[in-house]
Protein backbone atom coordinates (compact mmCIF):
# COMPACT_ATOMS: atom_id res chain seq x y z
CA UNK A 1 0.00 0.00 0.00
CA UNK A 2 1.46 2.99 -0.78
CA UNK A 3 2.37 5.75 1.90
CA UNK A 4 -0.06 8.53 2.99
CA UNK A 5 1.32 12.00 1.65
CA UNK A 6 0.71 15.51 3.00
CA UNK A 7 0.67 19.33 0.72
CA UNK A 8 -0.29 22.45 1.58
CA UNK A 9 -3.49 24.12 0.35
CA UNK A 10 -2.49 25.56 -2.94
CA UNK A 11 -5.82 26.71 -4.86
CA UNK A 12 -9.12 25.23 -6.35
CA UNK A 13 -7.92 21.85 -7.36
CA UNK A 14 -7.35 21.08 -3.78
CA UNK A 15 -10.69 22.64 -2.83
CA UNK A 16 -12.37 20.59 -5.22
CA UNK A 17 -10.00 17.37 -4.56
CA UNK A 18 -11.27 17.89 -0.58
CA UNK A 19 -15.03 17.96 -1.70
CA UNK A 20 -14.67 14.30 -3.79
CA UNK A 21 -14.02 12.73 -0.17
CA UNK A 22 -16.70 14.37 1.55
CA UNK A 23 -18.59 13.04 -1.70
CA UNK A 24 -17.17 9.74 -2.06
CA UNK A 25 -17.55 9.13 1.95
CA UNK A 26 -20.78 11.11 2.61
CA UNK A 27 -23.33 9.19 5.03
CA UNK A 28 -26.44 11.03 7.32
CA UNK A 29 -23.46 11.34 9.70
CA UNK A 30 -20.46 12.64 7.56
CA UNK A 31 -18.81 15.35 9.12
CA UNK A 32 -19.51 17.53 5.69
CA UNK A 33 -21.30 17.83 2.28
CA UNK A 34 -19.36 19.07 -0.74
CA UNK A 35 -21.72 22.10 -0.44
CA UNK A 36 -20.58 22.93 2.71
CA UNK A 37 -16.72 23.22 1.76
CA UNK A 38 -17.97 25.45 -1.18
CA UNK A 39 -19.68 28.02 1.20
CA UNK A 40 -17.25 27.83 3.61
CA UNK A 41 -14.53 28.74 1.45
CA UNK A 42 -16.59 31.74 -0.75
CA UNK A 43 -19.03 33.01 2.06
CA UNK A 44 -16.49 36.24 1.80
CA UNK A 45 -14.11 37.77 -0.72
CA UNK A 46 -11.03 35.78 -1.05
CA UNK A 47 -8.27 34.91 -3.29
CA UNK A 48 -9.16 31.33 -5.14
CA UNK A 49 -5.47 30.71 -5.22
CA UNK A 50 -4.56 31.85 -1.35
CA UNK A 51 -5.73 31.21 2.09
CA UNK A 52 -6.46 34.50 4.43
CA UNK A 53 -3.87 35.41 6.76
CA UNK A 54 -4.23 33.13 10.09
CA UNK A 55 -5.71 30.44 7.83
CA UNK A 56 -4.20 27.34 6.81
CA UNK A 57 -5.36 23.81 5.55
CA UNK A 58 -3.68 20.55 4.65
CA UNK A 59 -4.45 17.70 2.58
CA UNK A 60 -3.14 13.61 3.25
CA UNK A 61 -3.59 11.80 0.16
CA UNK A 62 -3.26 7.97 -1.12
CA UNK A 63 -2.59 7.16 -4.94
CA UNK A 64 -3.85 10.62 -5.60
CA UNK A 65 -6.96 10.47 -3.78
CA UNK A 66 -7.65 12.86 -0.48
CA UNK A 67 -7.83 10.76 2.70
CA UNK A 68 -8.60 13.45 4.86
CA UNK A 69 -7.88 17.31 5.13
CA UNK A 70 -7.52 19.50 8.00
CA UNK A 71 -9.23 23.10 7.63
CA UNK A 72 -7.54 25.85 10.23
CA UNK A 73 -9.65 28.46 10.02
CA UNK A 74 -8.03 30.17 12.54
CA UNK A 75 -5.04 29.14 15.42
CA UNK A 76 -7.99 28.28 17.99
CA UNK A 77 -10.15 26.06 15.09
CA UNK A 78 -9.73 23.54 13.45
CA UNK A 79 -12.14 21.81 10.90
CA UNK A 80 -11.12 18.06 9.77
CA UNK A 81 -12.28 15.10 8.19
CA UNK A 82 -11.07 11.64 7.39
CA UNK A 83 -12.02 9.02 5.17
CA UNK A 84 -12.99 6.13 7.62
CA UNK A 85 -11.15 3.49 5.60
CA UNK A 86 -7.79 5.67 6.67
CA UNK A 87 -8.57 6.10 10.40
CA UNK A 88 -4.62 6.74 10.66
CA UNK A 89 -4.54 10.24 9.24
CA UNK A 90 -6.85 11.26 11.91
CA UNK A 91 -3.66 11.42 14.14
CA UNK A 92 -1.96 13.10 11.30
CA UNK A 93 -4.42 15.89 10.96
CA UNK A 94 -4.96 16.60 14.70
CA UNK A 95 -0.62 16.31 14.72
CA UNK A 96 -0.26 19.19 11.91
CA UNK A 97 -2.76 21.82 13.60
CA UNK A 98 -0.66 21.19 17.21
CA UNK A 99 1.98 22.12 15.27
CA UNK A 100 1.07 25.20 13.22
CA UNK A 101 -1.51 26.39 15.56
CA UNK A 102 0.19 28.96 18.23
CA UNK A 103 -3.54 29.55 20.31
CA UNK A 104 -3.69 29.53 23.72
CA UNK A 105 -6.90 27.32 23.47
CA UNK A 106 -7.94 24.90 20.32
CA UNK A 107 -11.27 23.56 19.42
CA UNK A 108 -12.18 21.65 16.90
CA UNK A 109 -16.16 20.01 15.89
CA UNK A 110 -16.21 16.47 15.28
CA UNK A 111 -19.77 14.05 14.83
CA UNK A 112 -20.25 12.17 17.92
CA UNK A 113 -18.85 8.90 17.21
CA UNK A 114 -16.19 9.30 14.77
CA UNK A 115 -14.15 7.10 16.09
CA UNK A 116 -10.79 7.48 14.78
CA UNK A 117 -10.98 11.64 14.94
CA UNK A 118 -12.35 11.36 18.96
CA UNK A 119 -9.53 8.41 19.25
CA UNK A 120 -6.60 11.17 17.94
CA UNK A 121 -8.74 14.28 19.78
CA UNK A 122 -8.28 12.48 22.71
CA UNK A 123 -4.97 11.24 22.79
CA UNK A 124 -3.82 14.93 22.25
CA UNK A 125 -5.42 16.04 25.14
CA UNK A 126 -8.91 17.76 23.76
CA UNK A 127 -12.12 16.80 25.72
CA UNK A 128 -15.86 17.66 24.52
CA UNK A 129 -17.09 20.90 25.70
CA UNK A 130 -20.16 20.42 27.79
CA UNK A 131 -22.35 22.97 27.37
CA UNK A 132 -21.50 23.80 24.37
CA UNK A 133 -23.51 25.06 21.61
CA UNK A 134 -23.54 21.95 18.83
CA UNK A 135 -25.30 21.23 15.78
CA UNK A 136 -27.11 18.15 14.80
CA UNK A 137 -27.43 17.14 11.27
CA UNK A 138 -31.22 15.94 10.04
CA UNK A 139 -32.23 14.52 6.74
CA UNK A 140 -35.07 14.14 4.74
CA UNK A 141 -36.58 12.15 2.27
CA UNK A 142 -37.21 14.44 -0.90
CA UNK A 143 -40.15 11.85 -2.36
CA UNK A 144 -42.02 12.97 1.03
CA UNK A 145 -42.04 17.13 0.85
CA UNK A 146 -44.80 18.83 1.09
CA UNK A 147 -46.48 20.98 -1.81
CA UNK A 148 -45.39 25.21 -1.28
CA UNK A 149 -47.50 26.98 0.63
CA UNK A 150 -48.94 30.30 -0.77
CA UNK A 151 -47.71 33.01 1.28
CA UNK A 152 -50.03 36.33 0.59
CA UNK A 153 -48.08 39.33 -1.19
CA UNK A 154 -44.90 37.04 -1.99
CA UNK A 155 -43.35 35.02 -4.94
CA UNK A 156 -40.70 32.18 -4.59
CA UNK A 157 -37.77 31.92 -7.91
CA UNK A 158 -34.80 31.12 -8.20
CA UNK A 159 -32.20 33.73 -8.37
CA UNK A 160 -30.79 34.87 -12.04
CA UNK A 161 -27.59 35.31 -13.35
CA UNK A 162 -26.37 39.04 -12.76
CA UNK A 163 -27.86 39.01 -9.23
CA UNK A 164 -25.13 38.21 -7.14
CA UNK A 165 -25.52 41.49 -5.45
CA UNK A 166 -29.14 41.43 -4.92
CA UNK A 167 -28.29 38.08 -3.56
CA UNK A 168 -25.47 38.68 -1.14
CA UNK A 169 -28.17 41.52 0.30
CA UNK A 170 -30.78 39.59 1.07
CA UNK A 171 -28.92 36.60 3.16
CA UNK A 172 -26.76 39.66 4.72
CA UNK A 173 -29.65 41.70 6.35
CA UNK A 174 -31.14 38.29 6.98
CA UNK A 175 -27.85 37.47 8.85
CA UNK A 176 -27.46 40.91 10.31
CA UNK A 177 -28.75 40.75 13.84
CA UNK A 178 -26.36 36.73 14.47
CA UNK A 179 -23.26 38.61 13.67
CA UNK A 180 -22.28 41.29 10.78
CA UNK A 181 -21.92 39.00 7.24
CA UNK A 182 -19.00 39.48 5.40
CA UNK A 183 -20.77 38.28 2.22
CA UNK A 184 -21.23 41.05 -0.39
CA UNK A 185 -21.64 41.06 -4.09
CA UNK A 186 -17.87 39.93 -4.93
CA UNK A 187 -18.11 37.08 -3.03
CA UNK A 188 -21.31 36.10 -3.88
CA UNK A 189 -20.13 36.21 -7.59
CA UNK A 190 -17.36 34.19 -6.24
CA UNK A 191 -19.68 31.50 -4.96
CA UNK A 192 -21.66 31.42 -8.12
CA UNK A 193 -18.84 30.01 -9.91
CA UNK A 194 -17.74 27.48 -7.47
CA UNK A 195 -19.13 23.38 -7.98
CA UNK A 196 -21.25 22.45 -7.13
CA UNK A 197 -23.38 25.99 -6.64
CA UNK A 198 -26.83 26.16 -9.21
CA UNK A 199 -28.60 28.74 -10.26
CA UNK A 200 -32.01 26.91 -10.36
CA UNK A 201 -31.10 25.56 -6.48
CA UNK A 202 -30.68 29.31 -4.98
CA UNK A 203 -34.41 30.45 -4.25
CA UNK A 204 -35.84 33.70 -2.74
CA UNK A 205 -39.09 34.94 -1.75
CA UNK A 206 -39.96 38.23 -3.63
CA UNK A 207 -42.23 40.93 -2.24
CA UNK A 208 -44.65 42.78 -3.94
CA UNK A 209 -41.85 45.10 -5.23
CA UNK A 210 -39.86 42.29 -6.39
CA UNK A 211 -37.29 43.00 -3.66
CA UNK A 212 -35.74 39.71 -1.69
CA UNK A 213 -36.59 39.18 1.54
CA UNK A 214 -35.69 35.42 2.20
CA UNK A 215 -33.71 32.64 0.48
CA UNK A 216 -32.22 29.32 0.76
CA UNK A 217 -29.50 27.42 -1.03
CA UNK A 218 -29.71 24.04 -2.11
CA UNK A 219 -26.54 22.46 -3.07
CA UNK A 220 -26.71 19.49 -5.32
CA UNK A 221 -23.91 16.58 -5.17
CA UNK A 222 -24.93 14.92 -7.86
CA UNK A 223 -22.60 11.87 -7.62
CA UNK A 224 -24.88 10.79 -4.32
CA UNK A 225 -28.11 12.84 -4.98
CA UNK A 226 -27.54 14.25 -1.59
CA UNK A 227 -28.41 17.77 -1.33
CA UNK A 228 -27.34 20.52 1.36
CA UNK A 229 -29.47 23.27 2.04
CA UNK A 230 -27.13 26.09 3.61
CA UNK A 231 -28.38 28.67 4.66
CA UNK A 232 -31.63 29.96 4.65
CA UNK A 233 -32.49 33.51 6.04
CA UNK A 234 -35.67 36.26 6.16
CA UNK A 235 -34.83 39.55 6.57
CA UNK A 236 -36.07 40.61 10.13
CA UNK A 237 -38.74 43.10 8.70
CA UNK A 238 -40.67 40.46 7.22
CA UNK A 239 -40.45 37.48 9.86
CA UNK A 240 -43.45 35.06 11.23
CA UNK A 241 -44.99 34.84 8.33
CA UNK A 242 -43.99 31.36 6.88
CA UNK A 243 -41.02 32.69 4.18
CA UNK A 244 -38.02 30.55 5.58
CA UNK A 245 -40.05 27.49 5.73
CA UNK A 246 -41.67 28.29 2.40
CA UNK A 247 -38.51 29.58 0.31
CA UNK A 248 -36.77 26.06 2.07
CA UNK A 249 -39.26 24.27 0.32
CA UNK A 250 -39.64 25.61 -3.20
CA UNK A 251 -35.61 24.96 -2.97
CA UNK A 252 -36.31 21.31 -1.86
CA UNK A 253 -38.66 20.73 -5.06
CA UNK A 254 -36.33 22.47 -6.94
CA UNK A 255 -33.68 19.89 -5.63
CA UNK A 256 -35.88 16.87 -6.19
CA UNK A 257 -36.78 18.09 -10.12
CA UNK A 258 -32.87 18.46 -10.58
CA UNK A 259 -32.30 14.76 -9.57
CA UNK A 260 -31.47 14.70 -5.54
CA UNK A 261 -32.87 12.05 -3.36
CA UNK A 262 -31.93 13.36 0.08
CA UNK A 263 -32.07 16.36 1.81
CA UNK A 264 -29.31 17.47 5.08
CA UNK A 265 -29.74 20.51 7.40
CA UNK A 266 -27.46 21.01 9.69
CA UNK A 267 -28.91 23.74 12.02
CA UNK A 268 -27.88 24.15 15.88
CA UNK A 269 -29.19 21.05 18.28
CA UNK A 270 -29.13 22.92 21.64
CA UNK A 271 -31.89 24.78 23.35
CA UNK A 272 -30.24 28.23 23.23
CA UNK A 273 -30.82 28.41 19.60
CA UNK A 274 -34.07 26.25 18.53
CA UNK A 275 -35.64 28.00 15.99
CA UNK A 276 -34.16 26.76 12.78
CA UNK A 277 -34.54 23.11 14.46
CA UNK A 278 -38.52 23.72 15.04
CA UNK A 279 -38.52 25.02 11.32
CA UNK A 280 -36.70 22.06 9.70
CA UNK A 281 -38.41 19.57 11.16
CA UNK A 282 -41.39 21.05 10.94
CA UNK A 283 -40.64 20.13 7.15
CA UNK A 284 -39.95 16.60 7.78
CA UNK A 285 -36.30 16.95 8.86
CA UNK A 286 -35.49 14.07 11.56
CA UNK A 287 -32.18 14.03 13.42
CA UNK A 288 -29.23 11.46 12.50
CA UNK A 289 -26.13 12.97 14.46
CA UNK A 290 -24.43 15.33 16.80
CA UNK A 291 -21.65 17.52 16.18
CA UNK A 292 -19.90 18.49 19.15
CA UNK A 293 -16.86 20.90 20.38
CA UNK A 294 -14.02 19.17 21.49
CA UNK A 295 -11.63 21.50 23.17
CA UNK A 296 -7.65 21.61 25.03
CA UNK A 297 -5.38 24.05 26.82
CA UNK A 298 -2.38 24.39 25.00
CA UNK A 299 -0.43 25.62 27.57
Amino acid sequence: MAPVQRHDFSGPADLRAMQDLCSRTWSPTSRFHPGQLAWSRYYRPVDPEALDDGEAVAVWTRDGAVTGFGWAEAPDWLELQVDSACPEVAALVVEWFEEWSDAEEQSVMVVEGDAAVERALAAAGFEPEPGAPFFTHHVLRLDAISPVPHVPGYAFRPVQAGEAAARAGVHARAWSDVAPSRVDAAAYRQLMRAWPYRLDLDWVAVDEQGEMVASALAWLDPATGVGLVEPVGCVPGHRGRGLAGAVTLAALHALREAGGRIAQVTPRGDDDYPGPRRLYRGLGFGPTARVLTWTRSAL
